[in-house]
């Protein structure tokens, strides 16, 4: 029977992380993965480039039922922190939009840079094994492993949530803090595209493809950037972002025209050339498809110099308010994250560890924090794995 210090269940980001950290701490670290390689998360993410954190974390970034929660963690292992990191490994980045950072060569430089960590501080790590069973056992803990029983004196629990099941995920966290009496919130597809019913998609299928730069609102917060009309229904950046505030039979509402005066571009256009259609003036502001779909659900057949004050403003509503109620989303099988998880309630904030369970620690995607796309949730995944591994 194998006799460590710390087990960790999961090789991703935090798992990872939280195994470097209580390595270097001088702990005998097993790590154990049902996948066939470590880190597969990081090395599909930013489109093989890794959006591995973001300048701007703050507290409001994050979604849980205690948006304090994370506090904690995100200040004691910042941002600044994984890119000394990443200087210190020669790992050449960029910053794009909003803060956004990513690897200017392959994501896999990342997973090697942690595997390395993990060799250097003597962390053990088994690959294709499966984990069946997690209890306690005395002061610590018994692991049931595909290659038999393991013992440990503290269990880090990083297996991810729901999302892509195709690359292994699956509730198995869940199950253990259930196990031993951890309270969970509802778990959901976030970061995730919206589909919509079939009337909608009668006229959206003609606009896959189309992309705007817009603002997507769910409830009371919005947020622009790109979206993208498809065969389902939305998707896109400001998407994605919103989908993690919307919920069924809520509405979702477009602008499709931030920071400009549509009703203004519109009377200055027929000013200038009234002769010309609806659809050509509605060209200078959105896609060319998209100001013939509008035109044509608007009834508007008309010259822009036969359209009064009235009918430009109505123009003018459907652009900047156009509001759509998606009928669901494209679930876990396209999802970058899950909403929901171990609450936060059961958990110690400055070390991850339950606090009815000492010795048992959760970490990353399976707790109830969920992060902003760009580069959030892997520094929630470095800096809850670094809080753990401080005291695992």
């Amino acid at each position: 029977m194998e006799q460590v210090d710390v087990i960790v269940l999961g090789a991703g980001a935090a798992g990872m992380f939280a195994a470097i950290e209580a390595g270097r701490r001088g702990r005998r670290v097993l790590v154990i993965d049902h996948a066939k390689a470590a880190g597969e998360k990081i090395r599909i993410s930013g489109g093989g480039r890794c959006n591995f954190t973001n300048l701007g974390i703050a507290p409001d970034r994050f979604i849980s039922k205690n948006p304090r929660f994370a506090l904690s963690a995100l200040k004691r292992f910042t941002q600044w922190d994984f890119i000394a990191r990443m200087d210190g490994a020669g790992i050449a980045w960029h910053e794009k939009t909003l803060g956004q950072l990513f690897c200017d060569g392959s994501a896999k430089q990342v997973v090697d840079m942690l595997l390395g960590d993990m060799g250097r501080a003597g962390v053990a790590l088994w690959l294709g094994c499966g984990v069946t069973a997690v209890r306690r056992s005395g002061a610590g803990f018994e692991v049931d492993t595909a290659r038999g029983m393991v013992r440990a004196a503290s269990v880090v629990v990083a297996t991810g949530g729901k999302s892509i099941p195709k690359m292994g995920a699956s509730g198995f966290g869940y199950q253990i803090a259930e196990s031993f009496g951890l309270p969970l919130l509802e778990t959901r597809p976030g970061l995730v595209p919206l589909t919509f019913a079939a009337q909608e998609l009668e006229w959206m299928v003609p606009l896959a493809g189309v992309a705007v730069q817009g603002r997507v609102s769910a409830g009371k917060v919005g947020f622009a950037e790109a979206l993208l009309f498809t065969h389902r229904g939305l998707s896109g950046p400001a998407v994605l972002q919103a989908s993690s505030y919307w919920r069924e039979g809520d509405e979702v509402r477009l602008d499709l025209a931030p920071g400009r005066d549509v009703v203004a571009e519109l009377a200055q256009a027929k000013r200038d050339s009234g002769k010309v259609a609806l659809r050509t003036a509605l060209g200078r502001i959105v896609p060319e498809k998209l100001a013939r779909h509008i035109e044509a659900s608007l009834g508007i057949t008309a010259p822009l110099a036969e359209l009064g004050r009235g009918e430009l403003e109505r123009v003018a509503v459907l652009i900047k308010d156009w509001r759509l109620r998606p009928v669901g989303s494209e679930g876990y099988r396209t999802a970058e994250v899950t909403l929901g998880g171990v609450d936060t309630d059961a958990l110690d904030g400055r070390t991850m560890m339950a606090r009815s369970v000492p010795g048992l620690f959760f970490v990353g995607e399976v707790v109830d924090v969920t992060g902003w796309l760009g580069g959030y949730n892997f520094q929630w995944a470095w800096s809850s794995g670094w809080a753990a591994g401080q005291v695992a």
